[in-house]
């Protein structure tokens, strides 16, 4: 739990330095990148966790890994963090970036979950209902679960809309176990 404090102080701290600097879209990018690849490649995560390898190896290797594709705001965390000796946090720290960062712009998550995964032209389609419906934009977060079967669920924020053929299936056997129907012979 301290860590989450931690983690969310440092998180505003540096969305305050972004948006000072006009720099708070590219460094909410920035730490999309480092949270989907710490958490995409476990090795990374444990060294990163791991208090036997130094703090100044662990920099190395997040410098090598993004100093080429990340904002200088984002690469003066990674120092502040080793200074701190707080770096097992950056894959929280970016979590929690991101978080604010949709909150401050109003942008929302909506999860939609199909049997296979959504096209582009499709996730464009879905995004642009979901602003027209609720007047904010979203993030769309597809989840992939065959038991499903086809169609969708889509989430966003507490109100769900469930058109998945399961629902479907689900619903006609409560039909069928509700009706009460004997044929005379």
């Amino acid at each position: 739990m301290k860590d989450a404090r931690a983690a969310l102080r440092y998180a505003k701290a540096i969305l305050n330095l972004a948006k000072d600097s006009k720099e708070d879209s590219a460094v909410n990018t920035d730490m999309q990148l480092i949270a989907s690849t710490i958490s995409e490649n476990p090795e990374l995560a444990v060294a990163l966790q791991s208090p036997i390898i130094k703090s100044a190896d662990k920099i190395n290797v997040l410098t090598a890994t993004f100093s080429s594709q990340v904002n200088n705001i984002t690469l003066g965390l990674f120092n502040l963090l080793q200074e701190n000796k707080r770096i097992s946090m950056l894959e929280a720290i970016a979590k929690q970036y991101t978080i604010i960062y949709d909150y401050y712009h109003h942008i929302q998550v909506a999860k939609v979950t199909t049997a296979v995964p959504i096209t582009a032209e499709i996730e464009q389609k879905v995004l642009a209902k979901i602003e027209a419906l609720t007047g904010e934009k979203a993030n769309l977060e597809n989840v992939i679960n065959p038991d499903i079967l086809g169609g969708f669920i889509l989430r966003v924020g507490d109100v769900q809309y469930d058109a998945s053929i399961s629902n479907y299936l689900n619903e006609l056997k409560k039909e069928f176990d509700n009706s009460h129907y004997v044929p005379k012979i």
